[in-house]
């Protein structure tokens, strides 16, 4: 059975959404500075039996958070708009 999305919330984050972002910087601030993680682990993070379904949310926390400053999406370590990325990104913390 698919899973419906919640609605967003007052100010126009889904609940699941804004889950996605804290497991994001929840897991950059584990990590040592300068590394990177995959979309797919905040998905996990949040959802660890349906994160596949949670893959274009968590791509889109994470153009979010870059779009933000807090965050920038890689792919083969340059930035990129993970709106327009295909394949695999990555996700740091912005570089000094």
């Amino acid at each position: 059975m698919a899973r419906r999305r919640p609605a967003p919330q007052a100010g126009g984050v889904a609940d699941v959404d804004a889950r996605l972002e804290q497991a994001i910087d929840a897991l950059l601030h584990d990590r040592r500075a300068g590394a990177t993680i995959c979309p797919s682990e905040a998905a996990r993070a949040v959802d660890p039996e349906g994160w596949r379904e949670l893959m274009p949310a968590a791509r889109a926390a994470a153009g979010r958070l870059a779009a933000a400053g807090q965050v920038e999406v890689t792919q083969r370590g340059e930035v990129v708009d993970v709106a327009t990325a295909r394949g695999p990104v990555r996700v740091r913390r912005p570089q000094s």
